[in-house]
């Protein structure tokens, strides 16, 4: 359980700062920590180095800075081109998110709730979008909605991103019910609520941070998804993935370390809101267990 993991780990962590602790035991403690923290830099430094160029007043973008300016903000948010991406990824994005949402949350339940031959196949099927290649996807997606005048419009993206994003929602809100004590639903029923209440005031409120999480994760998928986007897309259905693969391709401006920036702080915004969801999730937890 989160309460008896955190108590090994102070556990550990009081004999290893022991005063006891030989020089060997002590070198370890700090040496792995020092590893584990330049591993960490490794992984974000090429991202974080993007951020100051975003600032730069130069037309290149390298480094050292020529000045400090805003003016690639400025060209972001004034450019026609950068907000019809924008507004795009906003409408492609909430709406595979919510159906993704509603699919992978019933599928979730209705996997777990029930036991019948078969069932870890149809799992692999549903989580499948998560480790087939997204080339893949994009193909076999073009190559159904083009017969049926669908590959260049919104409802093709919406429904393939949903499909990409339905493996996170079934995962997360899988795990919620892991630990989800089902006498309650069966103590609504025996008070008179329908199975649609129970769900409703019951069953929902309880796993609802693994709903979110799950949505939130689908929400990325679908905001930062390009290779599908280029299959399906048409001029006018152009996302902020694809706008900003075009730039590189085609004009390499330091207005795309602007939008760059932008998809940083708003990933830092989805992570902090997940960690709130797990701390939310373990705490009604432990009042239901109580």
């Amino acid at each position: 359980t989160p309460l008896y993991s955190s108590a090994a780990s102070d556990v550990y962590k009081r004999q290893m700062l022991s005063p006891y602790m030989s020089p060997v035991e002590r070198a370890w403690y700090y040496g792995l920590r020092l590893l584990c923290g330049l591993v960490l830099l490794f992984l974000v430094l090429p991202i974080l180095v993007i951020v100051p160029l975003s600032f730069n007043s130069g037309t290149f973008l390298i480094y050292p800075m020529q000045g400090f300016s805003m003016r690639w903000y400025e060209d972001f948010f004034g450019s026609a081109g950068w907000m019809r991406a924008l507004k795009n990824s906003m409408i492609i994005a909430p709406a595979a998110t919510i159906l993704a949402m509603i699919l992978g949350t019933l599928a979730a339940i209705g996997l777990t709730r029930s036991d019948f031959r078969g069932k870890a196949l149809v799992m692999s099927l549903l989580i499948s979008p998560m480790v087939v290649p997204v080339v893949i996807v994009g193909v076999a997606s073009y190559l159904f909605f083009a017969p049926l005048g669908l590959a260049n419009g919104y409802l093709s993206l919406i429904v393939v991103h949903a499909v990409l994003g339905v493996p996170f929602v079934i995962i997360t809100v899988s795990a919620t019910l892991q630990g989800f004590n089902y006498n309650l639903v069966r103590a609504a029923a025996s008070l008179g609520a329908s199975p649609i209440t129970a769900f409703r005031r019951v069953t929902l409120p309880l796993i609802a941070p693994g709903v979110i999480s799950g949505a939130l994760f689908a929400f990325a998928t679908s905001f930062d998804e390009v290779v599908v986007t280029l299959f399906l897309a048409g001029p006018e259905q152009v996302t902020l993935p694809r706008q900003m693969f075009s730039g590189i391709r085609e004009n390499l401006s330091p207005t795309i370390a602007a939008a760059a920036t932008l998809l940083i702080g708003f990933s830092i915004l989805l992570l902090l809101t997940l960690e709130w969801l797990r701390g939310r999730s373990e705490k009604l937890r432990t009042q239901v267990n109580e």
